[in-house]
């Protein structure tokens, strides 16, 4: 790939976003608002997106809108970036269906989630599997306090026990943030593979394919609504398309630590969008949960960023 991915490293607690070079015809005004500016429109976007998924789910139910967005999301993307498919090997193939896959699960189990508990807490929960991987690839003992500073985030949310909180909810959450983590592995190797965004594409489409008969089985007629079809739409351009664009631009000239730190803030982004567009409030406690969680997620990518630094240090003085 030609564009750094900051989430495609286990080191970045964070959705990996494999994007699309920018076409000639890409307006330079986006670049205009600065880096930081664009990485914070696309946390936004991908937020209010998924509040809005929520305010669709009584239309298409939580599957209905998955395969919306997966769907959309794949025309679009197979149309900008128009993948090669000829001169692949298996294991390219093979490597990009696991990617899709993982892909359509990390979006279904996080849909059944939300459906169930607010969007701030769900999107908390998902961000402890990077951060869990995070942990476990580090060798450096100072990760174990910031999964310790999760920890104690979560059992703050929590309650002691997940009494305010609709158990099923917070298990789909957690296997969304376990499928978040393959994802990010999945997508490094996909990115290694495939040239540009060619293996997001496919592994969209695969994605959508998937789960398409699902969403039917659900909703049925419903997807055929136009209302629905558009809000769908919406959600694709909101939480994927949009995003990718604007990260892209973002990471020409923002280093992938910072990136990466900023995309740390997205279960505030959440809870914030939560609260503006679908009135989900939340308690002081919880909102101290979040906060220990996003704080653990900046102090692991600084404690690999200076891994990285001083391993880089070591190098040059031999």
């Amino acid at each position: 790939m030609s564009t750094p991915d900051a989430a495609t490293t286990p080191s970045a607690p964070t959705r990996a976003r494999t994007v699309p070079e920018p076409t000639a015809g890409v307006p330079r005004r986006w670049g205009s608002i600065g880096p930081v500016g664009l990485v914070l429109a696309g946390g936004i976007s991908v937020q209010f997106g998924g509040a809005l998924a929520v305010s669709l789910m009584p239309r298409a139910g939580a599957l209905g809108v998955v395969a919306l967005r997966l769907l959309v999301a794949a025309v679009v993307l197979l149309v900008v970036c128009r993948p090669r498919l000829r001169g692949h090997s298996r294991v390219d193939w093979g490597t990009v269906v696991v990617f899709g896959i993982t892909m359509a699960a990390m979006n279904g189990l996080f849909y059944q989630s939300v459906a169930r508990i607010p969007l701030g807490p769900a999107v908390t929960l998902e961000v402890l599997g990077p951060l869990a991987l995070s942990v476990l690839t580090s060798r450096r003992a100072v990760n174990f306090l910031w999964a310790g500073l999760a920890l104690a985030g979560v059992f703050l949310l929590s309650g002691g026990g997940f009494d305010s909180l609709d158990p099923l909810g917070v298990a789909f959450a957690l296997g969304a943030g376990a499928m978040w983590a393959a994802y990010i592995v999945f997508s490094a190797r996909t990115g290694r593979r495939f040239p540009q965004a060619d293996g997001l594409a496919l592994a969209m489409a695969v994605g959508a394919v998937l789960f398409l008969p699902l969403g039917i089985a659900e909703s049925g007629p419903k997807l055929t609504d136009p209302v629905t079809i558009a809000l769908g739409a919406a959600v694709a351009i909101l939480s994927s398309v949009l995003p990718y664009t604007l990260e892209l631009l973002a990471l020409r000239r923002l280093p992938a630590p910072t990136f990466a730190i900023l995309m740390s803030l997205e279960p505030a982004i959440a809870a914030t969008a939560g609260f503006l567009v679908l009135d989900q409030a939340l308690s002081a406690m919880q909102a101290l949960a979040i906060a220990l969680v996003i704080a653990a997620s900046m102090g692991a990518v600084r404690t690999q960023v200076g891994r990285g630094r001083a391993k880089s240090a070591r190098v040059g003085s031999g």
